[in-house]
């Protein structure tokens, strides 16, 4: 069995990496289309939806770049109140554990 120290250390190496690979994947984005190209959806690595285009021929020009803001903004509204429901379960899960707030379980958020 290896030394405690060193199975510290690995621990903190190894939640040092994975800080930093959270990070790049909060940088990194991905765009998705549909319609043949009329519509193209730009989302981060952390699943917030960045941009929306519409091409012209499907709304009028005065209104597309409104409709692709509120496209946004009701998508990022969801998300939140998404996460905050799992917050809400998940406590519901762990309620005598005195987990500090704010902690969640990677991949479930």
């Amino acid at each position: 069995m290896k030394n405690i120290g060193d199975m510290v250390k690995q621990a903190k190496e190894m939640q040092s990496r994975m800080t930093e690979a959270q990070e790049r994947i909060g940088t990194t984005e991905a765009t998705g289309v549909s319609g043949g190209g009329l519509v193209k959806v730009t989302v981060s690595g952390k699943g917030e939806l960045r941009r929306v285009s519409i091409d012209p021929s499907l709304a009028a020009p005065d209104e597309r770049e409104i409709l692709e803001d509120l496209i946004v903004a009701a998508h990022n509204d969801a998300r939140v109140k998404v996460e905050a429901l799992v917050q809400e379960e998940m406590s519901k899960v762990t309620g005598g554990m005195g987990l500090p707030t704010g902690f969640s379980i990677p991949g479930l958020l």
